[in-house]
């Protein structure tokens, strides 16, 4: 585990603070090449500028100098840029940063909350709390779905997804603990039920659903989602002074039993609910989720977080970029790294370290 820490800090943040910021145009890339480290995107997206925040909120935290520059940079972009009326912010954006979809989009929505919550390492609080509680009071007010749970975007369309909801909580509880502010843990409260009264079903985790939460029949079930869900539950209790619940413990062994690819040890993108698995490509994200849940495991298993720190180093290069995929002939994808990414890495690395290092 320590040295994946090493990787992040010596190599990755290092090299996206030098070539994945935009200095010029105040903004971030979109992607690195693998040869070159350049960006070929023609645009900008809201989750890139997001997730962006939260990276170097971590990576000031940790002591890398003109990180705080660039988290900076990432909130006068969210302020200047992206947000509209109302505390929302569009969709996505030109090369100039001049937004060229307004479209509100509950899943990128969620990540301008847990940047403006992850910002408080570098800038005061108080305006960063203002904007948190507007965009969190307006995804309450304009994007509530009467069956649960929230719209998937303004115009709403069709099928509901579980992944917005996970993320929206994740940035609740951040900012629950950012701003001391009680709304924002009172408000995940109802996202840890939804889970378990209808993304939950049956020891998996659906994916797509229906208006009414009906799920979506014979679809495939995503490991690295249960992971995700397994450190969220944990991470809401602790902030509620509740014990895990015990859906928990079965996700950990739904992808303990079928999630993981023997070949690789990596674990794979999509799993059919009765363990076969549905798709045979394995991404660069699953292998930091499952980090963190590893990390949680109780008891420890040496030998499991053993072979989850080396399936995600197989991806790694040594300059600071990464593989975004193992393809289904067991290669590793050669497509420019791509930003959104850093973020499953800072939060994965960092989470598992430092449940590590209290565990120990």
């Amino acid at each position: 585990m320590r040295d994946l820490g090493r990787w992040l800090e010596q190599q990755a943040w290092p090299l996206w603070l030098a070539r994945g910021v935009d200095w010029r145009a105040r903004a971030f890339h979109e992607c690195l090449t693998l040869d070159g480290h350049e960006c070929p995107a023609g645009f900008r997206r809201l989750r890139v500028a997001a997730r962006q925040v939260y990276v170097f909120a971590q990576a000031h935290c940790s002591g890398l100098p003109r990180a705080a520059e660039a988290v900076e940079l990432g909130i006068d972009f969210l302020r200047q840029r992206a947000a509209l009326p109302g505390g929302f912010y569009a969709w996505r954006f030109d090369l100039a940063g001049q937004v060229t979809d307004r479209r509100i989009d509950l899943y990128d929505q969620a990540f301008v909350l847990l940047a403006l919550s992850a910002a408080t390492a570098v800038l005061p609080m108080a305006p960063l709390r203002d904007l948190a509680l507007a965009l969190d009071d307006a995804i309450e007010a304009r994007m509530a779905h009467p069956a649960g749970g929230y719209v998937e975007s303004l115009p709403p369309v069709l099928p509901r997804r579980q992944n917005p909801h996970m993320h929206l909580l994740e940035a609740r509880l951040a900012a629950a603990e950012a701003f001391s502010e009680p709304r924002f843990l009172q408000r995940a409260a109802p996202l840890v039920a939804l889970f378990r009264t209808r993304l939950f079903r049956d020891g998996t985790l659906g994916e797509f659903f229906g208006e009414d939460w009906q799920r979506q029949p014979a679809q495939a079930v995503e490991p690295g989602h249960h992971c995700e869900w397994v450190w969220l539950l944990h991470r809401h209790a602790r902030l509620a002074g509740a014990p895990p619940p015990a859906e928990a413990a079965a996700l950990q062994d739904f992808v303990d039993r079928h999630g993981r690819d023997p070949a690789t040890g990596a674990l794979l993108d999509g799993v059919a609910p009765g363990g076969i698995p549905a798709a045979p490509g394995a991404r660069l994200w699953p292998q930091t989720e499952r980090l963190k849940a590893e990390a949680l495991r109780d008891p420890p298993a040496p030998a499991r977080a053993a072979e989850a720190v080396a399936a995600l180093g197989a991806y790694l290069r040594p300059d600071g970029l990464w593989h975004e995929r193992r393809l289904p002939d067991g290669t590793l994808s050669r497509e420019p790294a791509p930003a959104s990414s850093l973020y499953h890495l800072t939060c994965g690395i960092g989470e598992a370290v430092r449940l590590s290092s209290i565990r120990r």
